[in-house]
C-alpha cells in the first residue's frame, strides 16, 4: 500500500474510534402542564427556572373549526408566564381577545409559527428560549371563531335578507317595505355561549348599510379591518346596539334595525336621519358585573 493511502486509512480509523466512543447527550425537555377548560384562563405548572434549549409547540386540544391561514383574520386569547420565575407576562382573558391579521409582520415569527395551520377551537402551548431582551416564555393560545357559530333561526317576514359568503361576511338586501319605527333585534344564528351583560366588553364582526340605498357605510369584514371590541350596555355605542345586543348569546348573529334616534345621532352626522341595518356576529364577551 502506498504511504499516502496508509496515512488516509489510519486517519479514518482514528476518527471512527473517537466517534464510537462518544455518546450523544439527549436534550432534556422539561415538562409544562396546562390545565383549565378551553376558553378559560389556563393554569401553567413547570419547574423554575425553566431550562429551554429550543422553541417548541404543542397542541393541547385540537380545534374542529376552520383552519386559520396566512393573511386572514385570527382571534385569540393568550396567557404567558416567564420561565424564570412563573411571573405573569400578559393575558387577555380578563379584558378582550386580540384580533390579528395572520402575517409575520403583524404577530411576529414565533406566534405566526404557533398559529399558522391550526384550527379554530384549538389550544396551543408554545415554549420559547430566552433572548437578549426577554426571559424564556411559556404561552398558551386559544383560537376563537371569527364568525357566528350556532343554530340558524328563521327570521320574521318583511325584514332585510342576509346571505353569507364563504368566509361568513354578510350581504344585506333591503326589502320593498317601509322602514321600521322601532329597534328590531332579530337573531339569524343563535349561539350557545353565555348571555351578554351590560358592562361587558364584546368582540364582534359587523356590517352596516342604510335602509334607503342598501349602501355599506361601515364593516369589519373589509380587507383592512379586524373584529372590533367595545363596552356594551353603558352608552358607548349607538343606543340601538345597547338595546338589541344585551342578553343575546355569544356565538349569535343578530340583524339589528335602528330607526333615526337609535343609531348615529347629531345634526352633523350624515347618517343621523337614516334607518340603519346592521348584521352583528358576537364572537366574545368578557368582564362585566359577574367578573367584578
Amino acid at each position: 500500500m502506498p504511504r499516502r493511502s496508509r496515512v488516509v486509512v489510519l486517519v479514518l480509523i482514528a476518527v471512527a474510534t473517537v466517534l464510537s466512543g462518544c455518546t450523544a447527550v439527549p436534550q432534556v425537555v422539561e415538562p409544562v402542564t396546562v390545565t383549565g377548560a378551553l376558553g378559560v384562563e389556563p393554569t401553567l405548572e413547570f419547574a423554575t427556572p425553566l431550562s429551554v434549549g429550543s422553541a417548541r409547540i404543542e397542541v393541547i386540544a385540537a380545534g374542529t373549526g376552520p383552519e386559520v391561514q396566512q393573511g386572514t383574520a385570527v382571534l385569540v386569547n393568550y396567557y404567558a408566564e416567564s420561565g424564570l420565575d412563573g411571573e405573569l407576562i400578559g393575558e387577555t382573558y380578563s379584558a378582550a381577545p386580540r384580533a390579528y391579521l395572520l402575517t409575520v409582520d403583524s404577530v411576529g415569527q414565533d406566534i405566526y409559527r404557533a398559529l399558522d395551520g391550526q384550527k379554530v377551537g384549538a389550544r396551543i402551548l408554545q415554549v420559547l428560549p430566552a433572548t437578549d431582551s426577554a426571559p424564556p416564555t411559556v404561552a398558551v393560545f386559544d383560537i376563537l371563531p371569527t364568525r357566528a357559530v350556532g343554530e340558524a333561526v328563521e327570521p320574521r317576514e318583511g325584514l332585510p335578507t342576509v346571505t353569507l359568503d364563504a368566509n361568513g361576511a354578510p350581504m344585506i338586501a333591503i326589502p320593498a317595505e317601509e322602514a321600521p319605527t322601532e329597534v328590531i333585534a332579530q337573531p339569524l344564528i343563535r349561539g350557545e355561549g353565555p348571555q351578554i351583560e351590560a358592562g361587558q366588553i364584546i368582540t364582534v364582526q359587523y356590517t352596516g348599510v342604510t335602509w334607503t340605498s342598501g349602501t355599506i357605510f361601515d364593516s369589519t369584514w373589509s380587507d383592512d379591518k379586524l373584529p372590533a371590541a367595545f363596552p356594551i350596555g353603558v352608552g358607548s355605542v349607538p343606543a340601538g346596539w345597547d338595546e338589541g345586543l344585551v342578553e343575546q348569546t355569544v356565538g349569535s348573529q343578530i340583524l339589528l334595525l335602528l330607526p333615526p334616534g337609535s343609531g348615529y345621532g347629531g345634526t352633523d352626522n350624515e347618517l343621523a336621519d337614516e334607518t340603519l341595518v346592521f348584521v352583528v356576529d358576537i364572537l366574545a364577551a368578557t368582564g362585566g358585573p359577574e367578573a367584578e
